[in-house]
């Protein structure tokens, strides 16, 4: 395993990468960092080459001022480590990014599995009335209340917080808690596919297994049954009794479908 910072139109950007064979790819999403995946990246390397890293300004990577676009910068990423062709693993934001180079480098993503994915174009449905409320105390620097309110919308759902796996709760509002102690990105300065990808699913060449759970919201799972019946030949599972991250919640059941999945792809 390597470790390290590699410079990427701008920014450092920290990664880890383990492992040989065919090249995968975790992206986080954004509110976590790559920690997401540390039921994945160890274990999945006994197989294949797998990278993860910090987006731009999550975890140990850089937020330099200035427009980006995330899927640039994995590009970037991936042609700092050599990795010519690979199937991307995207939650929310890290899906995303996936979507948006498949659509502008099809050439370089032999697959996605597609996590609780956003997608650019896409309407934001009605929030849950916890949203504003942990937009102000990020605001007023209520960090650990915003992060409990975003913990309420995003991985309890419906169910009340006693009723989530505590580990994985506990492990998410950590990860929250480095995110929102941060300064984010302006939005107008993040970058994303044009046309948007919402209005150019059917353009995605590459295989797609598309993940949700119940306990997401709304639109969330929308999305995920678009990209069923948009993208080409893709498959979209519901898992039960999850939120959004639901590889930390489920990492065993997550594994059984993503891992059969990854294995049937084409690489070359």
């Amino acid at each position: 395993m390597t470790s390290g910072f590699a410079d990427v139109n701008g920014a450092r950007l920290w990664y880890e990468d383990a492992g040989a064979g065919p090249a995968v790819v975790l992206l986080h999403g954004h509110l976590v960092d790559s920690g997401q995946w540390d039921d994945q990246f160890a274990a999945w390397a006994r197989e294949f080459r797998v990278v993860r890293y910090d987006a731009r300004g999550f975890g140990r990577s850089d937020l330099p001022a200035g427009p980006f676009g995330h899927h640039d910068d994995l590009r970037g990423l991936v042609d700092a480590l050599g990795v010519e062709r690979a199937a991307l693993v995207g939650c929310s934001g890290g899906g995303m990014a996936a979507i948006d180079l498949a659509l502008e480098d099809p050439a370089r993503v032999s697959g996605l599995v597609l996590v609780g994915t956003g997608l650019a174009g896409h309407p934001f449905g009605e929030m849950p009335p916890q949203m504003q409320a942990m937009r102000e105390a990020r605001g007023r620097g209520d960090i650990a209340g915003a992060v409990e309110l975003g913990l309420q919308v995003w991985t309890d759902g419906s169910r009340r917080p006693d009723q989530v796996d505590q580990v994985a709760r506990e492990r998410t509002r950590e990860m929250m808690m480095r995110v929102f102690s941060r300064p984010p990105a302006r939005r107008d300065d993040v970058r994303v596919s044009s046309p948007p990808a919402a209005e150019r699913l059917g353009e995605i060449g590459a295989p797609a297994l598309a993940l949700v759970g119940t306990e997401d919201l709304r639109w969330v799972r929308e999305i995920a049954e678009r990209i069923g019946a948009e993208v080409p030949g893709a498959r979209v599972e519901v898992i039960a009794d999850a939120g959004h991250h639901l590889n930390l919640e489920h990492p065993a059941r997550f594994d059984e479908l993503a891992l059969p999945f990854l294995r049937g792809i084409r690489f070359d």
